[in-house]
């Protein structure tokens, strides 16, 4: 999985707003649905705790991981990934 975010600007919708995608390379239709369900629900997991308000969020699938991935450790890869994007850059 991969994760990448954007800040909105502050004029723009307030909440945290998210996407998923999964390139052809995942698999067929139903494979690549179902990591998108995976990621999902992941998101559903996680964001609130770990997401930001003002924040854009696409979760991106890969193939073979996303969908074989034991999914404790999908969800401690996604706060992993948001505790990169929000720690201060060096």
């Amino acid at each position: 999985m991969m994760v990448q975010a954007r800040k909105r600007a502050p004029d723009e919708a307030e909440g945290i707003r998210v996407g998923f995608t999964c390139s052809k390379k995942v698999g067929n239709a139903v494979a690549r649905n179902r990591a998108k369900r995976r990621l999902r629900e992941a998101a559903r997991a996680v964001l609130p705790d770990h997401g930001r308000d003002g924040w854009d969020y696409v979760l991106i699938g890969r193939a073979e991981v996303t969908a074989a991935r034991p999914f404790d450790a999908l969800l401690d890869d996604l706060r992993q990934a948001l505790r990169k994007i929000h720690s201060p850059r060096k």
